[in-house]
Order: C-alpha cells, then sequence, then structure tokens
C-alpha cells in the first residue's frame, strides 16, 4: 500500500539546486562565476528536468541555488538585481508547471537592509516556501548579528523555513584556504560539512531556538557532521560551559529535533543513525541535484533502509509537504 501511494505522490527534494538563464546571463555579463564549470542544462531546462523527475519519481523539487552564490562577489546593485531574477524566475517556473516547482528566496546578504527588503517584495508571492542562505560569507556568521535578526524574525512570521548551503570559493573556505582552500575534494567533502555544524550549534547557543520557537531550519548534506558530534556539544556545556547552559530553555536532545535535516547522507548506515537519533518525522528528501555531489537516484537511499510505511512516506514527502505547506 506504501509504495502504491508513493507511485501516486513521488517525493519532494528540498535540496535540488537551479540557474533560472536570466540569473547566468547576468551573472556572465556581470564577471561572475556561479558554478566551477558550465551549468548543468537541467538547471534552466525545466521541461527536460520535469522529465527527468518523472524518470526517478520525484514530485516536487525546492529550488535554490547551489554554492556558487554571487553573493560574495557582486556589487550591491548587481546582488539586488541577480536576486530579483531568481526569484521571478521561481515564481514564473511554479506558475508554469504548480505541482513540480516551488522555490526559497533568493537575497542580496552583503546588505541586511537589502535582503530584508527582497524578503518582503517575495512574501507571498505563488510558489515561494522558504528563505536561501548561505551559512556564512568570506567566515562571517552575518546572521548572528543584530542587524540580521529582523530577517529572521520575518521568516518566522511568515512561516518560511531557512534553507541554509555553504558558499564556494576560496574566501569562504571552512579554516582559511591554507587548510581547506586548493581542491575541491577537501573544502568541500570537509569544509560544507564543518560549516553546517558551526551553524547548526550558533542557533542553540545564540538562544535563537528559544526566541524564535516557530523558527523551521533545514540543515544539508545530512546536517554536515551536527548530529555525530551534538553529544559533545551537550557533554561540553555539562561540564563547565556555564554562561552558554544558563541561555538555554531546553537540553541539546530537544534542540537536534528543531532542525530539519536532508537524506544527503551517502551510506545507508548514516542515513540510519540520522534516523534512531533525530526521527524519521525530521528527515526530507535532498540530493543537491544540478551539482558536483549529487545523486542520481534521489529516493534509493531511504528506501533501501526497509523502513516502516509511515516513515517511509514522511522522508519521502510528508516532512517536505508539512514544511513548505504543499
Amino acid at each position: 500500500m506504501a509504495q502504491d501511494n508513493m507511485k501516486r505522490t513521488g517525493s519532494i527534494d528540498a535540496h535540488a539546486h537551479w540557474s533560472p538563464m536570466p540569473y547566468i546571463e547576468y551573472a556572465t555579463q556581470q564577471g561572475g562565476k556561479i558554478t566551477s564549470g558550465a551549468p548543468h542544462p537541467l538547471s534552466y531546462d525545466l521541461a527536460a528536468r520535469v522529465e527527468w523527475m518523472d524518470s526517478r519519481n520525484v514530485k516536487t523539487h525546492v529550488l535554490s541555488l547551489s554554492g556558487g552564490m554571487p553573493w560574495q562577489w557582486a556589487s550591491p546593485d548587481a546582488a539586488d538585481k541577480l536576486a530579483r531574477l531568481v526569484n521571478d524566475a521561481a515564481v514564473q517556473a511554479h506558475q508554469a508547471y504548480p505541482d513540480r516547482f516551488v522555490a526559497a528566496v533568493a537575497i542580496p546578504m552583503r546588505d541586511p537592509k537589502a535582503a530584508l527588503r527582497e524578503m518582503d517584495r517575495m512574501a507571498g508571492k505563488p510558489g515561494i516556501r522558504a528563505m536561501h542562505l548561505p551559512n556564512s560569507v568570506e567566515g562571517i556568521d552575518y546572521l548572528f548579528t543584530p542587524q540580521y535578526e529582523p530577517l529572521v524574525a520575518r521568516c518566522e512570521e511568515l512561516g518560511y523555513p531557512l534553507l541554509f548551503h555553504p558558499l564556494d570559493g576560496e574566501p569562504n573556505h571552512y579554516g582559511g584556504p591554507e587548510r581547506l582552500g586548493g581542491h575541491n575534494f577537501i573544502y568541500n567533502t570537509l569544509g560544507f560539512p564543518f560549516e553546517t555544524a558551526t551553524t547548526a550549534v550558533k542557533f542553540i547557543y545564540s538562544g535563537y531556538l528559544d526566541k524564535y520557537p516557530k523558527l523551521d531550519i533545514v540543515l544539508p548534506h545530512a546536517g554536515g557532521c551536527f548530529p555525530y558530534i551534538a553529544g559533545r556539544v551537550e557533554h561540553s556545556i555539562k561540564k563547565g560551559a556555564v554562561e552558554v547552559a544558563s541561555k538555554l530553555k531546553g537540553s541539546i536532545r530537544d534542540y537536534i529535533r528543531r532542525f530539519h535535516y536532508d537524506s544527503l547522507a551517502y551510506y545507508p548506515e548514516t542515513l540510519r543513525f540520522m534516523i534512531d537519533l533525530i526521527g524519521a518525522d525530521r528527515i526530507v528528501i535532498g540530493t543537491d541535484n544540478y551539482a558536483r555531489m549529487d545523486v542520481e537516484h534521489p529516493n534509493a537511499l531511504v528506501e533501501s533502509l526497509n523502513l516502516p510505511a509511515a516513515d517511509l512516506q514522511k522522508i519521502l514527502f510528508g516532512n517536505a509537504a508539512r514544511l513548505m505547506k504543499l
């Protein structure tokens, strides 16, 4: 019965990248690079993308930019225009394929006022269901500074989950170019999970999870390394981080479940650990499509675990449908 339901419904991929052609063209005019190579054709060819989705039983993509987001190099004016181009194209994609595409707002992160202005411009528009953010820009965790807090509050008010993704480019390499720079393999496979873990822990000790109790956050790349070091974080707090412990209203295990995590774990054993620790109701399909670390068959890893029917449906589509109000 669950498999029959799945055949009718299809999965929802909450970590699916795109680059609409007006955005590609304007970024190229500005001299910027939005990918490490030529954009994947399925990044902008939506008709072909739908065919690809159909062949893999994926019903809906939540569209967001990849790690090649332009915020590190674009001028303020160019960043504003690039965000508008992406977001207006997202509305058009949803209107052309209402059941197949929804999107997370792209915002020019260098300027908190411009970011909030674009968020307000897009709020409530057709197909807009979330906000997409880089974890940091050139090593600065901007979101936890006072000038960006109105943006966080606005997303909670709108009911838009925050979707994170680390930025490409040597200035953004976690730990600096001397340690993780120079080779895509190192900064991506190690740096991106470190970035995500840092973001998760900062949401906890900043008090944001308590201050914004209705805020939803989706961590990419299976939560990075956060699920696997959460016990270490908790132990540290218990052993003497009094200034942190005094701020927190819940336990670390409570906070772990305040996040949602995509399924991009690659190993079935890793995904099984996540489900056991976090719960099937907090995991969504994520593929990184169409980027370097993507997967060819979005549902395969989850389906390989032989989960109970209810848990399988939650991960494949139920959790994301709830988050994105589909």
